[in-house]
């Protein structure tokens, strides 16, 4: 379990300021995450990668000369936000463009697309890729849907070495396509791991036992079997990732036995001397292994085994040098210092001119928001539980964070004689950028689109707040999901679909949103009976029959605790 914390809502952004004072030749801290703290030459493409924290060394430990320009890392086993994201982007992007690269999980996708928009829009041009290189997580005909794992270190080594020698943005993005194309892992783990603070492992595997094909964030394994012998893993591992060999792959592979936090450097080798013995008697040649603790989970006892497969191009990529915190190749590369910078937060958020009406409403949306906090620090640790039944558990530490950072900025807002329309943007901003994950994308998108819809200029009658919670609706489902999926949408749409009822037959306020609330509340119960269909409870869907949606529950208490603090005329 994990040990030495201070208050384990501080956890991530604490661990980063440590690494940075710890790595300064190489990093600096950045809203949102790390940049490179040595010069790079002008006009070539900055590799952005990044996810959740608890990964070390992915991600921030991949930052340097030969690798990443930057890296965005979000809370403890959550995607960064758009916002983080975007942030590191520009402050790592010197002239040749922007390659976004992570593991292909919902919640990174949603964040960092958002951020290559607001790039683009920007105009830093920008491309994508997303690893996959996880055969557990998919089917071979969906590969496409697979989640990224160790083989994020493959597609990131050759995208960091093409940018250093100066490749096209398109250039670079071919490379790590290709090394993303040719990237097969597979894992097992003997037990789960723990977040600062929990008591309990997000998944437990029976003595003697061990979970075939988890994931890197909680997620149990596909299946189970007795623990082998070191010659028996190796076996399993191997055989099932030659099985996979991708099309026009030749004979050459690069091995990686990665540790997934617990398991001993020492007991890593002794599996790969089995791992090379059995990959040379299939005729392969093995080309630059690693070995070592490379993408983890926090305390996990796991081993995962990755075959890069690279055609001449790649595997000189592979073996150019690369100097960063926890991964270094060939010979080091004398750099330039960057100049040294005070960073800063950035300026306040300007609140735009509003009425003296929207005022009076503003600081009834900030005491709404303040309500909304207060019922998720009471549940957080539920919806945490519920949530790892079959994801991975961060539900709960998320929208903690999420709506704790997004009542500060209402707050703030409000005091600054901010609208209602105005509060609303600015607390889903904030919301987002704190909470990261998919659950930070939606709240945010939400908040926003009630803002926008809200306005500064009039006190909102009970047609606009219908309006604007059917627009939030809209902004959600945008995201993919449809009733019926298992998420946040099953509880959402009732509510919608209640409120406009009730409102348009000519209830007031009140009595509208308490049936809606009513109707949430019933919905989000029954999502017990649902299969998962989206985001990463879709693996381990069986798992979830029984226990319903964090993220519907979490919708019914917030509109639950909305409710005590409406009070606005029909």
């Amino acid at each position: 379990m994990t040990r030495l914390f201070n208050d384990p809502a501080d956890f991530a952004d604490e661990m980063v300021d440590g690494f940075v004072a710890a790595n300064q030749r190489w990093v600096r801290k950045v809203h949102g995450g790390v940049a490179r703290s040595t010069a790079s030459t002008d006009g070539t493409v900055a590799l952005v990668i990044g996810g959740g924290s608890g990964h070390y060394p992915a991600f921030g430990g991949l930052v340097g000369h030969g690798l990443a320009a930057g890296a965005a890392m979000g809370n403890l086993f959550a995607s960064p936000s758009a916002q983080q994201v975007a942030a590191v982007a520009r402050a790592s992007q010197h002239g040749g463009g922007v390659l976004l690269s992570y593991g292909n999980y919902a919640g990174d996708v949603l964040n960092f697309d958002a951020a290559a928009r607001a790039l683009t829009e920007a105009g830093i041009e920008v491309r994508t890729v997303r690893v996959t290189d996880d055969i557990a997580s998919a089917d071979e005909a969906e590969k496409g849907k697979r989640r990224g794992i160790a083989g994020d270190l493959c597609v990131f080594k050759v995208a960091g070495a093409a940018a250093e020698r100066g490749d096209t943005l398109d250039e670079v993005t071919a490379v790590a396509t290709r090394a993303n194309d040719r990237t097969r892992s597979f894992g097992v783990a003997f037990s789960g791991c723990s977040l600062p603070g929990a008591d309990e492992p997000l998944f437990t595997v029976p003595e003697g036992r061990m979970a075939i094909g988890m994931g890197i964030h909680g997620e149990r394994g596909i299946d189970e079997a007795d623990v082998p012998t070191a010659d028996g893993l190796a076996e399993l591992l191997v055989d099932r990732l030659l099985a996979e060999r991708p099309t026009g792959a030749g004979d050459r592979a690069v091995p990686i036995l990665n540790g997934l936090g617990s398991v001993k450097y020492e007991e890593l080798f002794v599996v790969f001397n089995a791992v090379q013995q059995r990959l040379t008697d299939a005729g392969i040649t093995i080309v630059e292994p690693e070995v070592g603790e490379l993408v983890t989970s926090f305390d996990m006892a796991g081993v995962s085994l990755t075959l890069f497969w690279p055609d001449a191009e790649l595997e000189e990529l592979w073996a150019a040098p690369a100097d960063t915190p926890a991964y270094r190749k060939g010979a080091a590369v004398a750099q330039e210092r960057l100049p040294e910078d005070v960073l800063t937060a950035g300026a306040q958020v300007q609140v735009t001119p509003s009425t003296p009406e929207s005022q009076e409403s503003a600081r009834v949306v900030a005491e709404a928001i303040t309500a909304i906090r207060a019922t998720i620090d009471r549940h957080a640790d539920e919806l945490g539980r519920i949530d790892a039944v079959a994801g991975d558990g961060d539900h709960g530490i998320g929208m903690q964070r999420g709506s704790t950072a997004a009542d500060a900025a209402a707050r703030d807002a409000a005091e600054r004689s901010a609208g209602a329309g105005t509060v609303l943007a600015i607390a889903g901003d904030a919301w987002s950028d704190k909470a990261g994950g998919t659950s930070g994308a939606i709240w945010g998108a939400a908040l926003e689109a009630l803002g926008r819809v809200i306005g500064d200029r009039e006190r909102p009658t009970a047609a606009t707040v219908q309006r604007a919670v059917h627009a939030a609706t809209d902004a959600v489902l945008a995201f993919g999901a449809v009733v019926g999926d298992k998420t946040m949408v099953d509880a959402l749409v009732p509510f919608d679909d209640v409120l406009t009822t009730r409102i348009t037959a000519g209830d007031d306020l009140t009595t509208a949103w308490s049936e809606a609330s009513a109707a949430a509340t019933s919905a989000a119960d029954a999502t017990a009976s649902l299969l998962p269909r989206m985001g990463r409870a879709r693996t381990h869907g069986e798992d979830a029959v029984g226990t319903p949606d964090a993220g519907a529950i979490s919708f019914a208490l917030i509109a639950a605790a909305v409710l005590s603090t409406i009070s606005v005329p029909a």
